[in-house]
């Protein structure tokens, strides 16, 4: 398979990193300190549109795909924004796919357009106290009266639930006593969050303090029968399309903010400078032979970082016990570093091959492939290594 991206998925992202630039790690650490919605962020991907990623075009979606949407909430959150952004705007994304799949065309025309939009924001009322992931047996109860409905529960970590007009809710219209399956009793909801009925506390939390999480009250909400999904007792079932996209999301967003991550980490290893004699890498520059240097209890990151900082394009990585931590650094190296990084599984045979490749400039040895003090030669230059110091051994 051609996992490449294609020219208009790569267009997707590259707009998605055009609206995230205004908001820069001073807008989140701010928002990650004293809390409040992002409305700013969210409605910039409103304007353009965004928020209809996944949505059919003739409710004024794009009509793409799970794979464009996960490009998307990828990109969000390795900008920077990382979950705080992604947990802004992935309800809106994916949450809907439900009524997308099973609604009505007048509840699509009804629901979808005010949530591309950014006129309506929903939330997600599926987990219970008490019910933990047995969704099945949740308790919120709906009962049938004439062209309505009345709702009586409770759910919890109802992420921004404090913001919402809208949830998407999973009650139970049947009782388990009743004998039927459990999960053919529940019964799925599209409806406004009326707070005369709807008390929404908040959870206090470490971390993401810019998307709320909650505890939601429902005490006698009026449900028209005409905000019902589908078929009454089938539920659990439609859920399961707003359910599933939601986990390849997440995913995604998992992998920008790893990503994120180790772009700040590489800044941050490329500026610092611990010895004075990383300096004398300058002269490396002009292609003067090979740079060994020597790191101890395998320190890649900080070497390799160095050395691509002075110029170097290609480099290789000596470990005499192959440590499995290798392959993921070389991978990692060639984006982020802007330089490739040549594994030899140990100090012998593998790292004379890599040697000899006419591209390789620079050596990364590990200390602990050593015994103190024990020269090691290498076409001529013999390294003394000293354990517990990082030194560099230029050949001319």
């Amino acid at each position: 398979m051609n996992f490449s991206l294609t020219d208009d998925q790569r267009a997707i992202r590259a707009a998605i990193e055009k609206i995230c630039v205004p908001f820069d790690d001073a807008y989140w650490l701010k928002k990650d300190r004293e809390g409040g919605y992002p409305q700013d962020f969210h409605a910039a991907f409103a304007r353009d549109g965004w928020l209809g990623i996944a949505m059919p075009q003739d409710c004024g979606g794009a009509g793409l795909g799970i794979t464009e949407a996960a490009l998307m909430m990828q990109a969000v959150a390795e900008s920077g924004a990382g979950f705080s952004g992604a947990s802004a705007l992935h309800m809106n994304i994916f949450g809907l796919h439900s009524v997308v799949v099973y609604g009505t065309p007048e509840q699509k025309k009804r629901f979808l357009p005010p949530l591309i939009e950014g006129r309506d924001k929903a939330c997600f009322g599926v987990t219970e106290p008490n019910t933990g992931l047995n969704t099945a047996m949740l308790k919120t109860r709906a009962e049938r009266k004439g062209d309505h409905y009345i709702v009586h529960g409770q759910k919890i970590w109802t992420t921004t639930a404090q913001v919402t007009n809208k949830i998407l809710l999973l009650a139970r219209t049947t009782p388990v006593e009743s004998g039927v399956r459990p999960i053919d009793g529940l019964t799925l909801f599209y409806t406004d969050m009326d707070r005369t009925h709807v008390e929404v506390r908040e959870i206090e939390k470490m971390g993401r303090k810019a998307v709320d999480s909650n505890q939601v009250f429902i005490d006698g909400l009026r449900v028209p029968v005409e905000d019902r999904i589908g078929e009454e007792g089938k539920g659990f079932r439609y859920l399961l399309d707003s359910l599933n996209p939601e986990r390849i999301l997440v995913a995604a967003e998992a992998i920008g903010l790893g990503k994120a991550a180790l772009k700040k980490a590489a800044n941050y290893a490329r500026e610092r400078v611990v010895f004075d004699e990383w300096d004398r890498l300058e002269a490396q520059r002009a292609g003067q032979g090979i740079v060994f240097v020597t790191m101890h209890f395998g320190n890649w990151d900080l070497g390799a970082a160095l050395i691509a900082r002075h110029g170097v394009g290609v480099a290789a990585i000596a470990d005499r016990f192959g440590h499995p931590r290798v392959n993921d650094y070389v991978i990692g190296s060639r984006e982020h570093l802007g330089m490739t990084i040549i594994p030899s599984d140990h100090v012998g045979p593998g790292l004379l091959r890599a040697l000899r490749r006419d591209d390789v400039v620079a050596v990364l040895i590990d200390i602990p492939a050593f015994e103190d003090g024990v020269p090691i030669t290498f076409f001529g230059d013999t390294i003394r290594v000293s354990d517990g110091a990082a030194r560099l051994a230029l050949r001319a």
